[in-house]
């Protein structure tokens, strides 16, 4: 394989970095749109009801059972809906991270931020947000960007993978101390 990557980020290759990172993000999606979605319909029944509130003890137990029915119809549909929008959008950004990691010749937290600016971007686009909430967007993704990625590169170091910037800093600085060093012992 000519495209193998010799210092996988994560120790996962790009292929499992993306099915493992969408799969998570659309996990965390249908756990917080299940949520989300179930007591928003709970809300939802309880409005729709209020002007025929039951006056038995029958009447309240099946209007407690209609009203989790619903609840949980709800909480499975917005959760599903809220995994597949979590689970596109991180693997546009993950596969648009190691397009930019491929292209840039090195992987660091330059090209996660790169990646999820373009994606905070995006989605912004997308869902025609006013400029301040893009700003805001594009200032979520920014720290997210710079967050992850040296998370990455953190681990990316204790498992030895050069990192383009710590390497620029060590020639810089690494080598005028080497030198330094090894003159100072050869001489008198």
């Amino acid at each position: 394989m000519s495209m193998s990557e010799p210092h996988p980020r994560l120790a996962l290759s790009t292929p499992s970095r993306l099915v493992l990172g969408s799969v998570s993000s659309g996990i965390v999606g249908l756990t917080l749109g299940a949520m989300q979605g179930g007591q928003m319909a709970q809300l939802r029944f309880r409005a729709e009801h209020a002007h025929k509130m039951p006056d038995t003890t029958t009447g309240w137990y099946f209007y407690h059972k209609s009203k989790n029915y619903h609840a949980m119809q709800g909480g499975i549909r917005e959760g599903f809906r809220m995994a597949a929008r979590t689970g596109f959008w991180s693997f546009v950004a993950l596969g648009l991270e190691s397009t930019v990691d491929r292209y840039r010749g090195s992987s660091d937290m330059f090209s996660t931020t790169v990646a999820t600016l373009s994606v905070a971007g995006a989605f912004s686009l997308w869902h025609r947000f006013s400029l301040s909430t893009a700003a805001r967007t594009a200032r979520f993704g920014l720290l997210f960007g710079l967050a992850y990625g040296a998370v990455q590169d953190v681990v990316g170091l204790a498992r030895g993978r050069p990192i383009g910037y710590v390497e620029l800093v060590r020639r810089r600085f690494g080598a005028a101390t080497h030198d330094g060093s090894d003159h100072g012992a050869s001489g008198p």
